[in-house]
């Protein structure tokens, strides 16, 4: 009987230490319209209960169940490797599902807009009419995640950052039930821009930290800086549901006319590919906690960079969102150096991530670089770009992604549509199968998988089904690595209020308002008229712009405006009516805006429809341009010469020549000082003499151009590029060399050369200049 109550004793006692230490390890948290699973030792896990997934239990840790199958698949197990899951995964897969994955949406703002490019609707109705809240799913949203399984989502404008976290929340839960569970991989093409009129408070925060532009950071000559943003506007895109940059833009700026200049890190190779190394470090490492695996985790965006094999090189500048510029050139026979910020910097980082994890050819054909084949394709079309040497010979297996609308069609040289490059006779699926051919993994800018799944078929028809499974599954992996990586399948939810308090908060703000300052450029400091003393008397002249064209060939009004925000201005200074009543004028212009390059006027003139594009104020005409051209030919023209030699064009801005010009004559002997916000290289020559001061900047809030003014800050930027002397030089440059242009010399003797700016001293001599020139 004792033996009998002793066993039975101790059978107890092995079922309460079975069930004392058996439980689950894993702690669960209702956030409302999801819940979060928290593993003791591992991962966090975030559902919504909406959608049928359940919580798996295995090992005492908490799973989701993404399929809805019951068990544990090696993609939902947060413990294996990345690339053990993705495989895993894309195994399972079908080719509808995966044809889905590699695409990438065109331009979604929140809430949609009711018109025009990109436009959106709500049950049928525009936002406004249908009664839906912000974050609420437009009608293509929901079909291109459901009917097409899109899973990358390009964002453009939010209403606030409150509204993207939601709507972040309603597009994951929407997935997440249906099919693989397939988190959306949201996206984004930069957005820390200035608002040149907002006022910098210290105590306050914004919609989003302000910063100048990428060459504006360069200016800096810093890597540390643009790592700084990259780390700050990681964090803003990960609370905002962000989860992949469409940046950083790392093309040489070897072509000053260019279009997209301003959009580059400037003119030097090894600048750029410093701080191409800096950027995506920034946006792509998590650490300490944040941390899963390899330097990826929960606060890591993924880094697209753009364009390979590199943008800068257009011919005549023109550029390649339309026909009239589609070739880029080599006349110097320079390809490795616009290879360099790709193969030195973005995929040689000195961060844990090792690489940038996506990449993006540039729309243009890259004109007799295919030394293998011969072909003058696109480069997302041309096998030898992608495969040969991206992939081949240098080694790089992330995402390779077209920049957007490639495979669409076109009818004209000068209309904003398909950008089908040298493949303008194929169809939208043949275009798909020879990009995929190429080494391509995704589309950009097509919402549809009809024409994936149609290039499938001419690759099974060609190819046999077992290599197209095995293609479209290389190409999966890439693509699910990167979501894996940044931990979207474990949770992809936000915290609406946390968003609130991370993105723009105080801290931000001023990191980027001190970055703002450090990128503003002083050129000419006659007499060390600046700093100038805070109250003085000050002359703001009107700035006139004439009614014109933007970019995309829309009508633009007449503008009269003062340049800066005047209530900003009267922080610093007292403004005066006129010229005789100040102490020194301040004058607010913008660099010559040129042209693109083509205008139907000179076609209906008997011309071919190519003009110079001028980086001078007054009339130029192209006495030195290049005769015959480089590259040339497309189904819309029967000539393949597209000089424009002898041809004459106006600058739209001319009337900030003649405001500077005019202001000094005014003057008289006081100072005229000149801030000019600069997109890409400017001829000076026709200002400089009549100005005593000239400062430059790529974009800032003007109230640290009236800190610098005033003495606040000093000036400690250098130029990122070259300023040419003259139209002359600009012409006999080559679009792809760096660095070979004659410089502009002031009045003070003083050349504005790559790596020149002052300070309150004279010309800055330091161990950057000694780095970098």
């Amino acid at each position: 009987m004792k033996s009998f109550i002793k066993i039975i004793s101790l059978s107890l006692f092995v079922l309460t230490i079975g069930i004392s230490g058996c439980g689950p390890k894993y702690t669960t948290e209702d956030k409302g319209d999801f819940v979060l699973v928290h593993n003791q030792a591992g991962a966090t896990v975030g559902y919504s209960p909406n959608t049928g997934v359940k919580i798996l239990t295995v090992d005492r840790l908490g799973f989701k169940d993404l399929n809805k199958n019951g068990q544990l698949d090696k993609y939902e197990d947060w413990r294996l490797p990345v690339d053990e899951r993705a495989k895993d995964l894309a195994s399972k897969m079908s080719v509808e599902q995966i044809a889905g994955l590699m695409l990438y949406s065109a331009h979604q703002a929140i809430p949609g807009r009711p018109g025009g490019f990109f436009t959106s609707t709500y049950n049928g109705k525009s936002f406004d009419e249908s009664g839906l809240k912000p974050s609420a799913l437009s009608d293509e949203q929901k079909k291109f995640l459901t009917e097409d399984n899109l899973r990358h989502v390009l964002i453009t404008t939010v209403e606030s950052p409150g509204v993207a976290a939601q709507w972040n929340n309603n597009a994951q839960a929407l997935v997440e039930g249906i099919g693989m569970g397939i988190p959306v991989n949201n996206s984004s093409d930069p957005r820390h821009g200035t608002d040149s009129n907002a006022e910098y408070n210290a105590g306050a925060g914004g919609k989003i930290s302000m910063w100048p532009g990428t060459v504006g950071i360069a200016a800096s000559f810093d890597p540390d800086l643009m790592k700084q943003f990259g780390e700050i506007a990681s964090a803003e895109y990960r609370a905002l549901g962000i989860a992949t940059a469409l940046s950083p833009q790392i093309d040489l700026g070897t072509e000053p006319r260019w279009s997209r200049f301003e959009g580059t890190m400037g003119g030097d190779p090894d600048l750029t590919t410093d701080m191409a190394r800096a950027y995506v470090d920034g946006f792509q490492t998590s650490i300490g906690k944040d941390e899963v695996a390899n330097g990826w985790g929960y606060k890591s965006v993924n880094a697209m960079v753009k364009h390979w094999p590199g943008g800068g090189p257009e011919e005549g500048g023109r550029d390649a969102h339309f026909g009239y510029g589609k070739y880029a050139v080599y006349p110097g026979n320079n390809l490795k150096d616009h290879l360099k910020p790709f193969t030195e910097g973005a995929f040689k980082l000195n961060g844990a991530t090792q690489m940038a994890s996506a990449l993006m050819p540039y729309y243009t054909i890259s004109f007799n670089q295919d030394t293998v084949n011969g072909e003058n394709v696109g480069n997302s079309y041309s096998k030898y770009l992608i495969t040969d040497l991206l992939r081949g010979k240098y080694g790089y297996d992330g995402v390779v992604c077209t920049d957007w609308m490639i495979t669409k069609d076109v009818k004209g040289t000068d209309i904003f549509q398909g950008k089908c490059w040298g493949v303008e006779n194929l169809s939208e699926a043949q275009r798909h199968y020879k990009a995929i051919e190429a080494g391509v993994d995704q589309f950009g800018g097509n919402n549809e998988m009809g024409p994936v799944i149609e290039a499938y078929k001419m690759g099974v028809a060609e190819h046999g089904k077992e290599y197209m499974r095995k293609r479209f599954e290389q190409s999966a992996v890439r693509l699910l690595r990167n979501i894996f990586r940044v931990g979207l399948f474990e949770n992809p939810y936000l915290n609406v209020a946390e968003t609130e308090k991370i993105v723009g908060n105080p801290e931000f703000m001023k990191a980027g308002y001190d970055a703002q300052l450090r990128s503003i450029i002083l050129l000419k400091n006659q007499n060390h008229i600046l700093p100038v003393k805070k109250q003085l008397k000050v002359y703001v002249p009107i700035r006139y712009t004439p009614a014109g064209k933007n970019w995309f060939g829309f009508s633009t009004p007449e503008k009269k405006e003062y340049p800066f925000n005047m209530d900003i201005v009267k922080k610093y200074f007292e403004v005066v009516d006129t010229p005789e009543e100040a102490d020194f004028a301040l004058v607010g212009i913008e660099s010559p805006d040129g042209g693109v390059g083509y205008d139907r006027e000179d076609l209906k003139k008997g011309g071919n429809g190519y003009l110079p594009i001028s980086l001078k104020y007054g009339e130029y005409t192209a006495e030195y341009a290049r005769d015959p051209s480089i590259a040339g030919g497309s189904p819309f023209e029967d000539f393949t010469n597209r000089t424009y030699k002898g041809k004459t064009v106006t600058t739209h801005n001319q009337f900030d020549m003649g405001m500077v010009n005019d202001t000094k004559a005014k003057m008289g002997v006081k100072p005229v000082v000149v801030v000019i916000k600069v997109s890409k290289p400017m001829v000076f020559s026709e200002i400089e003499k009549n100005s005593n001061a000239i400062l430059i900047h790529m974009g800032v809030q003007d109230q640290a151009i009236m800190d610098i003014l005033s003495g606040a800050a000093e000036p400690s930027a250098l130029l990122p590029f070259q300023m040419p002397a003259n139209m002359k030089t600009v012409e006999e440059q080559k679009e792809d060399v760096p660095r070979d242009m004659e410089c502009y010399v002031d009045s003070e003797g003083h050349t504005y050369d790559f790596a020149y700016g002052m300070n309150w001293s004279g010309v800055i001599d330091d161990e950057r200049v000694a780095k970098y020139k």
